[in-house]
């Protein structure tokens, strides 16, 4: 069962989440909160494994509220992720929010299973990007002029294209007919020439630098 924390300050917007996610099988979610403030006392409190964040609040806002969270998480040693869950697609709050360390971002007007898929991608440790947000970032790479450029191999690019489009570790292995592990080898070497920690920033580094 996936331990969800949803925080948006407009009620309805919020009690519409709740709904939709307790109506899954596998999401439940322990609480809620209006400000990025309650969000971070809750996230200490109850240690959910996804945090649904909203962007834009009063006092504390989204990018704030996501930075403070994993810190405490990663502090505690827990692993709470988070996805930005919001109305707003421009490429600087898309990095904006991505550079905090959200695992996922995602549009609140996309379809249910959509909304439904990311949470449980991020659950088991993956990235979610709306399709609008990867092409914002894709559209932002290519108008940035890139100085030095990671060589990555193929099989690298390969591997990372894939990720972008939320799949598995395991399916990625399905894809390109290799096992989990040597999957999990070219992302390392990816981290280490990107200079990221993760598969998100992985991505989205690649997209920034126009390599992906």
């Amino acid at each position: 069962m996936i331990r969800a924390l949803v925080v948006d300050d407009h009620p309805v917007v919020r009690a519409g989440l709740v709904a939709l996610f307790d109506a899954a099988d596998d999401i439940q979610v322990i609480a809620t909160a209006s400000s990025g403030e309650e969000a971070v006392a809750l996230v200490a409190e109850h240690r959910p494994d996804v945090v649904l964040m909203d962007l834009r609040m009063a006092g504390i806002d989204g990018d704030e509220a996501t930075s403070r969270i994993l810190a405490g998480s990663a502090a505690a040693g827990t692993s709470t992720r988070v996805v930005i869950l919001t109305t707003y697609e421009n490429d600087d709050a898309i990095l904006s929010a991505i550079s905090a360390g959200a695992s996922g971002y995602l549009l609140k007007a996309a379809p249910e299973e959509e909304l439904l898929a990311g949470v449980r991608a991020v659950a088991a440790g993956e990235v979610a990007l709306a399709p609008i947000v990867s092409r914002l970032l894709v559209q932002r790479a290519g108008a940035r002029a890139v100085v030095a450029r990671p060589a990555l191999s193929t099989r690298e690019l390969e591997v990372l294209r894939l990720v972008a489009e939320g799949l598995s570790n395991r399916e990625i292995g399905e894809r390109l007919y290799v096992g989990e592990a040597t999957v999990k080898t070219h992302l390392l070497h990816a981290f280490t020439k990107l200079e990221v920690a993760d598969r998100t920033r992985a991505v989205t580094r690649a997209m920034e630098l126009g390599v992906l």
